[in-house]
């Protein structure tokens, strides 16, 4: 059995994330679901993008997305088509306010294409950006900065998980219930997700 604080954090980021689900919009989560299918209906296609961890859980929701059938491109990798009116661009962060992110979601927006931003923090340049938002809460890089007095005077200690850990584990989590969603609305079964499945590892 694992003990002291591996097992202490894991059990934080456990009950964090399943607090965390319970406060999702379900009618954000459905807007979210509803562009994804339109996209794949009118054969449009889907960008994916986000910084350092963020954009690992971005891409790892790009890889089950190509799994469903789904037409879907990482921003930032050498095979990259450009991005065209009415297309989907994903922008995934925490703050919302990370330049590159941000900076891409601007340039497909510009193009006509449809962003949605899965972040914290509704108010911020991306979540201002945003046709579609998914607020996902979590504790990001910029907490200390933004509410620690706040959490101070509620009695709100500090997690153990560092940075942006808990809004990362979150939308991984999310995300991923996202895929079974789509799984069922679009009849697809996990033998023909295998089939989509990389064969040369």
């Amino acid at each position: 059995m694992v003990t002291g604080l591996t097992r202490d954090a894991a059990v934080e980021i456990i009950d964090f994330i399943y607090k965390a689900i319970e406060l999702i919009s379900d009618s954000e989560k459905e807007a979210f679901l509803n562009t994804l299918l339109e996209a794949r209906k009118n054969g449009k296609r889907i960008f994916v993008t986000g910084a350092g961890r963020s954009g690992l859980v971005a891409k790892a929701f790009a890889m089950r997305l190509l799994h469903l059938g789904f037409n879907v491109y990482v921003v930032g990798e050498t095979i990259l088509p450009p991005i065209v009116k009415e297309d989907v661009l994903l922008a995934v962060s925490g703050s919302g306010r990370t330049k590159s992110v941000v900076a891409i979601a601007e340039a497909a927006k510009a193009i006509g294409a449809r962003v949605v931003a899965l972040t914290t923090f509704p108010d911020s340049p991306l979540g201002k950006i945003a046709d579609i938002l998914v607020r996902i809460p979590g504790r990001t890089k910029l907490a200390k900065e933004e509410d620690y007095y706040v959490r101070q005077v509620m009695g709100v200690h500090e997690p153990l998980a560092p940075l942006g850990t808990l809004f990362e584990a979150t939308t991984m989590i999310f995300l991923d219930g996202v895929v079974v969603e789509l799984m069922n609305k679009l009849g697809i079964t996990e033998a023909e997700l295998q089939e989509r499945h990389a064969n040369l590892e």
